[in-house]
């Protein structure tokens, strides 16, 4: 089973009051729509996004997939005149991709630009049959409004704010849009047309700053979230990998010459994956497990260098910049010395730091510990991340 995002980024943006449509707005130096590709870009089970852009301006979507570094993952197809039409256009560009009904389809609106992605595994996990969202509860008091008076006040237990993503099997996605279509039904989330075909889509709870930018306040909120935490924060990463014979020992991307190499289901780069946790941890993202499970097939084999670039992408994609990054590998053997340079520079590339972005250390353990009897190396990293102001523009460190 393959897991596909759609992100419908079609719409004018009439509400905003604005030329421009909302999607291309400026947030702290980036449109609004490269907030929520690089955020989504973070969670790292797609099998690809798809972007449904306003049709006068696919090229200029390209463009910015392109600037992001997200050329690979993500394609850009025309949308259409309503959400319906874009969310169909976006299927058939899915399905042309590979995509099959058993597959899974989110669907998440390209104007939100924090996406809860810690949440994304609890909604894959219900998803089957109907569907799942995420939703938040209400909690203002409701009013229905008659010729501009108070109704009546409406009860509000059980009542749910919807969100995106919203995820769905792709084949019951494309029946009920195709019935959509046939009907004619406005569709302002996929799980009312799900809904229409009778079928209960579950609620997944949802997150507060999972904003939706629709009119100019939500702008100036979305911005406020963007640097909610302006300031500093430090993660610490830890990891450890068995050496075994047969394998290459992979060190900060480099291939260093040994008799023996690190054990593990990706490439088993233990100084990248401390690297890695460093740098969630700052941006309080949990750890590499969390994104890139050891149970999951996609990421068999894996350059820990590509993990890292995509950890960078995640982070970023929750207000925050890694501006440095301090590691130490701990090996009795063997000696690294020579190599270091080049792990700098891997590691340094992949978070998108100039040189010098990345230092690393290498010591060993005088004989001592699992490392001193050579059955493995650890390794620890320490990560500075700082939030860009969201009024001025993210300050990018060289090579961003």
């Amino acid at each position: 089973m393959n897991v596909w995002c759609l992100v419908p980024a079609g719409g004018a943006g009439r509400r905003m009051g604005v030329a421009e449509p909302k999607q291309f707005l400026d947030l702290g130096g980036r449109p609004v729509l490269v907030w929520t590709l690089e955020s989504l870009a973070g969670w790292g089970r797609w099998a690809g996004l798809v972007v449904a852009a306003p049709a006068d301006r696919v090229e200029r979507v390209r463009g910015l997939v392109q600037g992001a570094g997200l050329g690979g993952l993500v394609s850009v197809v025309p949308g259409g005149a309503e959400r319906r039409d874009s969310v169909r256009n976006g299927l058939e560009a899915v399905t042309a991709r590979g995509g099959g009904p058993d597959d899974l389809v989110f669907v998440h609106d390209g104007v939100r630009p924090f996406p809860p992605v810690d949440r994304f595994d609890e909604l894959v996990a219900a998803a089957r049959p109907d569907g799942a969202l995420l939703a938040v509860p209400c909690q203002d008091t409701l009013k229905r409004a008659e010729h501009g008076a108070v109704a009546a006040t409406v009860d509000r237990s059980g009542l749910w704010r919807a969100q995106t993503p919203q995820v769905f099997p792709l084949g019951l996605l494309e029946r009920a849009m195709e019935e959509a279509g046939r009907s004619g039904a406005a569709v302002t989330d996929e799980a009312s047309a799900v809904e229409a075909l009778g079928r209960r889509p579950r609620i997944v709870p949802g997150d507060g700053r999972n904003l939706k930018v629709t009119v100019p306040e939500d702008l100036e909120a979305a911005r406020s979230l963007a640097g909610l935490a302006r300031g500093w924060a430090v993660g610490h990463g830890f990891d450890v990998h068995r050496l075994v014979a047969g394998r290459p020992l992979v060190l900060g991307g480099v291939e260093v010459p040994h008799d023996r190499g690190l054990l593990g289901h990706s490439d088993a780069d233990v100084l990248a994956h401390a690297v890695c946790d460093a740098c969630l941890g700052a941006a309080g993202l949990g750890d590499l497990g969390r994104h890139f499970p050891d149970t999951d097939p996609r990421w068999a084999g894996a350059s820990s260098l590509d993990l890292l670039r995509r950890v960078a992408s995640l982070v970023r994609g929750r207000g925050w910049e890694v501006v440095r990054v301090d590691a130490t590998l701990v090996a009795q053997r063997p000696k690294v010395a020579p190599y270091v340079a080049g792990m700098e520079r891997n590691l340094s590339a992949a978070l998108g730091l100039g040189p010098g972005g990345v230092t690393v250390k290498a010591t060993t353990t005088e004989g001592l510990g699992f490392e001193g009897r050579e059955e493995g190396l650890s390794a620890h990293a320490v990560a500075l991340a700082v939030t860009p102001s969201p009024l001025s523009g993210a300050a990018r460190p060289a090579g961003g």
